[in-house]
């Protein structure tokens, strides 16, 4: 039996590890400057927590911006909690960070996508997932950057 060296899993531990440390300076500094955060989640995800009527609303994937007006930052070690305004309407939010599905910050042309299996099935034409179409209700990949292919850089 040949062991090997999960790279797929290990990035995610990481880049999940960024996201809690860049809310945890967000909750101890504030947002600096025009920084600003898209965070896609799953609502199905077992430890996440959110109003009924946001769950019936959004009944696989949810888009929060954190920006102009958020409330009780707690950022923990699986996750963090957040109380975002919706229509004049306070609600508080756990997001666990393995519910992720992106996390981008457009004030610098940042951002995190996260894979799953299920992802690789569906993008066998697209093996990147970053063509830009319509992925409901994620920002636009147009001001998020340009994904090159390493092959390009290899030597013939």
């Amino acid at each position: 039996m040949s062991r090997q060296i999960d790279y797929g899993n290990l990035m995610h531990t990481a880049m999940r590890g960024l996201i809690r440390t860049v809310l945890q300076e967000v909750a101890d500094k504030g947002l600096p400057g025009n920084h600003h955060f898209f965070i896609t989640f799953d609502t199905t995800h077992p430890d996440a927590q959110l109003a009924d009527w946001l769950r019936d609303r959004y009944p696989g994937e949810m888009t929060v911006v954190m920006q102009h007006w958020y409330d009780n930052l707690e950022v923990g070690e699986d996750g963090f909690g957040i109380t975002l305004n919706f229509g004049d309407a306070p609600e508080p939010l756990y997001i666990p960070y393995d519910s992720i599905a992106t996390f981008v910050d457009p004030s610098v042309e940042f951002g995190l996508r996260f894979e799953s299996a299920e992802d690789d099935d569906d993008d066998d034409d697209d093996p990147l997932g970053e063509t830009g179409e319509d992925h409901d209700d994620e920002p636009p990949t147009s001001s998020e950057g340009e994904v090159v292919s390493l092959d390009s850089f290899r030597k013939n």
